[in-house]
């Protein structure tokens, strides 16, 4: 007798647990219905490898996620509760706050870019009102327990019939194929650089796919990139709306951007040509770059737009609304720059409109810099119509200087360095005075009545670890000098905070004469009046800073947040400013939504 309730109860706990399994993959599909709510922001594939890769991957997923929750939450129930009346309840109860937390993610997603973590939870908490619309969210829930209560009931009368059929082995085994694949292909797509799969990376919740890059480089396998396809892509809208413009009279204009050029690097012994410049001209003294690399400094300057649109799929094939006006307006658009640097950028049509002139950078990028010059002198004198070109300089991002040059003398740092650091500086300078020195010989030729903007692509720290240059956002790597000589205008000394979203805006309106709201192509307002936001982004989508007035903080793409002074010297020991951020994570979202 004793023998006998024992296998009874073994029976029942092992109809539980095929219960169980069965009902953890029906919810496993419930979350493929409502994981289909992410790709809105990401958009579909548009080939038919992105379309496999997608497929397995959300049934991989997916599916993954449904039976962790299951031998989490659902299993140890099983075997400490083995009655299937309160353990169907249970499991329809924690089935349901799953779904609504999975469903909750979709709306911070599409909102934030960001899955939940305490960084988008406190962000999405101090905003719940804007986010859940209506009664929604009451009748969801609801309409979601239902479902389980009855998905439950239905499987478990059925259970004894489902396993007759044997499709058990079944589904495990085209879950298992899928879940492994989709890491294949992805494995595949991250070393061919197949941007149709690999910009899903994140776009589900505690996805990570495997990657091999490096295994492959180390064995001597490159990788070779398959063609892209159509480069359309219809999730974002830019700009928002038809751009009206009408340009009264064709001013000439040249963009000087300078590869690591720091704001307080212009003094009269390191650049007196510049330093004398600011004087004579409208100088921008608080003014700061979308990053602080090229590719998120100059994407923020020419299009006018926080680094984290510069992986969307669009730029590769939309050229900035600045550019593009330009040559509708008449004008010849040059393009004078380092070879490495025009393949440097994320967004593949930054410089379609252009006519380039590369400089090749085999004796170094100070001598690349003297190509450019000259190329440029050249270039002008052979204008008859309107023009504006873009002279990129980079020999203070490499320290650099060509052979022979005579520099200026050392000093002392304003700050305490370390001995490897002073080198560095004072090399800095001797690069910046080379600069300089260029920047004088290429306005000679220029007449007065062209409007002249110079200024820095990013700043720059003293180090020559890439790896922690590149996750420095301290004002020494994102404030950059910003000096505007207008035809015909004095000089004057802009003290309120600007950035690099102003120029397109300030371009647009003063020269091209466009009547449209700058919200239609820019995150920016006009340079020549402070803008009404009190914060600027800077970076891009997987580490970015947010400047506000008395401080910054520091955001990586997990949502870990670190909250410095304004000078960045001091660490913070407080919460984030949830309204303010709020707004930056709907900007970062904005062209999304129409």
């Amino acid at each position: 007798m004793v023998e006998r309730k024992k296998q009874m109860s073994r029976d029942r706990v092992s109809r539980l647990i095929n219960w169980g399994h069965w009902f953890a993959f029906f919810n496993g599909l419930l979350a493929m219905i409502v994981g289909t709510r992410y790709l809105s922001g990401v958009g579909y594939p548009e080939t038919w490898y992105g379309w496999i890769y997608l497929t397995v991957s959300t049934i991989g997923q997916f599916s993954f996620l449904a039976f962790i929750a299951y031998l989490i939450c659902l299993f140890p129930l099983t075997l400490i509760l083995p009655y299937s009346k309160i353990l169907r309840g249970v499991a329809a109860i924690l089935a349901t706050l799953c779904l609504c937390l999975l469903l909750y993610d979709t709306i911070v997603y599409a909102d934030y870019g960001m899955h939940l973590n305490p960084f988008a939870f406190n962000l999405a908490w101090a905003d719940l009102n804007a986010l859940l619309h209506g009664t929604s969210y009451i009748v969801t829930p609801l309409a979601i327990l239902i479902l389980e209560l009855t998905a439950a009931n239905f499987l478990w009368k059925r259970i004894d019939k489902i396993q007759k059929m044997n499709l058990g082995h079944k589904v495990i085994a085209l879950v298992g194929v899928c879940f492994i694949s989709s890491h294949l292909i992805h494995i595949w797509a991250d070393a061919a650089d197949i941007n149709d799969i690999t910009r899903y990376d994140e776009a589900y919740p505690l996805s990570y796919p495997a990657t091999a890059r490096s295994f492959m480089e180390s064995h001597g396998i490159d990788g070779v990139p398959l063609a892209q396809g159509s480069n359309h892509s219809s999730e974002l809208n830019y700009p928002l709306a038809p751009l009206q413009c009408q340009a009264d009279h064709h001013t000439n204009v040249l963009l000087i951007t300078i590869d690591s050029l720091r704001t307080d690097m212009v003094d009269p012994k390191t650049m007196p040509f510049l330093y004398q410049y600011t004087q004579q001209n409208q100088s921008f003294t608080q003014h700061y770059s979308g990053g602080n690399q090229f590719k998120t400094g100059m994407f923020s300057l020419l299009y006018g737009l926080q680094g984290s649109y510069s992986d969307a799929r669009i730029f590769n094939s939309a050229s900035p609304v600045l550019t593009h006006n330009f040559q509708q307006a008449g004008y010849q658009l040059g393009l004078f720059i380092p070879e490495t640097n025009l393949n440097l950028t994320s967004a593949q049509a930054m410089f379609n409109d252009f006519t380039p002139f590369v400089a090749k950078e085999a004796l170094g990028s100070a001598d690349a810099d003297l190509q450019s010059v000259a190329n440029f002198r050249q270039w002008h004198s052979q204008q008859s119509g309107p023009w504006f070109a873009l002279v990129n300089l980079k020999a203070p991002e490499n320290f650099d200087t060509p052979v022979g040059f005579l520099g200026i003398e050392t000093v002392q740092a304003r700050t305490a360095l370390k001995p490897a650091q002073k080198v560095l500086f004072n090399q800095y300078r001797q690069s910046l005075h080379f600069i300089d020195n260029q920047l004088q010989a290429m306005l000679a030729k220029v007449p007065q009545d062209t409007l002249v903007v110079i200024t820095g692509v990013s700043g720059k720290i003293f180090t020559s670890n890439s790896d922690e240059a590149l996750s420095n956002l301290s004002p020494a790597s994102v404030k950059v000098p910003l000096v505007i000589h207008w035809p015909n205008t004095l000089s004057g000394k802009v003290n309120y905070r600007t950035s690099h979203y102003g120029l397109v805006p300030t371009l647009m309106t003063q020269v091209l004469g466009c009547t449209n709201n700058t919200t239609d192509y820019s995150a920016g307002r006009n340079l020549l009046q402070p803008s009404k936001e009190t914060w600027i982004y800077i970076g891009d989508s997987r580490i970015f800073a947010i400047y506000q007035q008395a401080e910054v903080t520091v955001i990586d793409r997990h949502g870990k947040y670190r909250i410095y002074d304004e000078n960045f010297e001091q660490r913070l020991r407080k919460k984030m400013s949830a309204p303010e951020l709020i707004q930056v994570m709907r900007e970062g979202r904005r062209l999304y939504h129409h």
